[in-house]
């Protein structure tokens, strides 16, 4: 079987991580959107809402299940038998520091193979961090997400600015 993990932080999931799954989910049997669980970053949205709106967000893709991970990736796919990481691509920046990880996921575990997937054009501006801010400041961010989650960003964006107003 040929598992493979697509690992972030997702915070949160945007068009272009679903763009880099229907790419890669045909490739593998197994597909896994695994969330980092790091407790020295501040996430606009917990670990369980995470999960829960990348699960809505995937549930058209029959072979990809959702789950968390601590620690380092290596130690995740050894454990759970994953041979492939799944990484997008938005521009050169992105391969730059891509590679780094996968160089050194590569020392760690020395049979983990990361495949690069090119976000398409359209989604090579998206990322968590610029909707987040889009949405703080009143913009509609639904081109950009799933519905649930844009949902979920305006009602987290307007509570965010209740407590500073």
């Amino acid at each position: 079987m040929r598992k493979a993990v697509y690992p972030g932080t997702f915070d949160p999931i945007t068009r272009g991580h679903l763009d880099v799954i229907g790419q890669a989910a045909p490739i593998f049997d197994e597909l896994v959107v695994a969330v980092l669980h790091n407790p020295s970053k501040r996430p606009w949205f917990d670990l369980d809402e995470r999960l829960a709106m990348i699960a809505e967000a995937v549930a058209p893709y029959p072979n990809v299940r959702v789950d968390a991970f601590r620690g380092l990736l290596a130690d995740y796919c050894r454990s759970t038998g994953i041979g492939y990481v799944v990484r997008g691509v938005r521009h050169h920046v992105d391969l730059q520091s891509e590679m780094a990880m996968a160089h050194m996921n590569r020392a760690l575990f020395r049979d983990l193979v990361t495949m690069f997937f090119p976000t398409s054009p359209e989604w090579s501006f998206v990322s968590s961090s610029l909707v987040k801010d889009v949405a703080m400041h009143g913009g509609d961010v639904s081109p950009f997400v799933p519905a649930g989650v844009a949902e979920a960003l305006a009602a987290r964006a307007q509570g965010a600015s209740k407590g500073h107003g």
